[in-house]
């Protein structure tokens, strides 16, 4: 009752989101930063940078008009800017060092934020790849990402699960579960999974922030698979009443058994 209760919840309006939400765009790109997105609309894959829609630690999140390069699929394109003042660094690393993908890294702010952004990139092309549901990846050039936008046709972004209106949690924790199992099949563990790191479009989840992914061969990726299980597991438990152990999810992640909640 208390699940079906919070799914009724009615979705923020548009006029609410633009509001309170988006943000104009801020002219105080560095020059570095200007020369990077300046291949971005040579590329032909923006357009027009429109405005920003988040601001977190280390990035943010710009929506651009699409350009001529895709611009008979997609309308409008996500692009993603890493702040080399304020991103934690050490944090970083330890997402790279170790992944054998990524060796003999530079030790530069500016060269972390390059391998970081090429490494979600590459995440991203691994999860489209083997059929998960998230932002189809366009390209990366220095600090900058560009990826599918997720939302609708009017610009506004897809909401993250934490405030979105959920009328079936139970098929959408089994959709995330299953797109671990196939990121897992591809030697991939996303490492910062969360209600707020996944995102609800038209009834279905789709996994973002793929820069702390990395392959199951990392020393760390086990710990990192059960955190993540651990911390989805607890979100659906308290909001919604369904109940899975982390063993068991663990388990059929990684392809020796099922799920079912009790």
């Amino acid at each position: 009752m208390v699940a079906r209760r919070l799914g009724r919840r009615k979705a923020p309006l548009r006029e609410d989101f633009m509001l309170k939400e988006q943000k104009k765009v801020d002219e105080g790109f560095d020059t570095k930063t200007m020369i990077y997105l300046g291949k971005f609309f040579n590329k032909g894959i923006i357009s027009r940078l429109e405005f920003r829609t988040a601001t977190g630690k280390e990035s943010d999140i710009y929506i651009a008009t699409a350009g001529p390069a895709i611009a008979n699929k997609y309308k409008f394109v996500m692009l993603k800017f890493f702040r080399i003042e304020t991103s934690l660094f050490v944090n970083m690393t330890d997402y790279i060092l170790g992944d054998p993908r990524f060796n003999g890294i530079t030790s530069s702010k500016a060269g972390i934020i390059n391998v970081w952004c090429r490494k979600e990139y590459g995440n991203l092309l691994i999860a489209e790849k083997c059929g998960v549901k998230a932002p189809k990846p366009f390209m990366s050039n220095g600090s900058i990402l560009a990826m599918e936008f997720i939302g609708d046709k009017n610009g506004v972004p897809a909401p993250p699960l934490c405030k979105a209106a959920v009328r079936d949690p139970k098929a959408v924790l089994d959709s995330v579960l299953a797109d671990m199992k196939k990121l897992y099949a591809a030697q991939l563990v996303h490492a910062d999974i969360s209600e707020y790191n996944i995102l609800m479009h038209k009834g279905k989840p789709y996994l973002i922030d793929f820069g702390q992914a990395v392959s199951i061969k990392h020393p760390n990726a086990e710990e990192f698979l059960r955190r993540d299980t651990s911390n989805l597991l607890q979100y659906f438990s308290k909001r919604y009443g369904i109940k899975i152990g982390v063993e068991e999810a663990v388990n059929f992640i990684t392809g020796s058994g099922s799920v079912s909640p009790s």
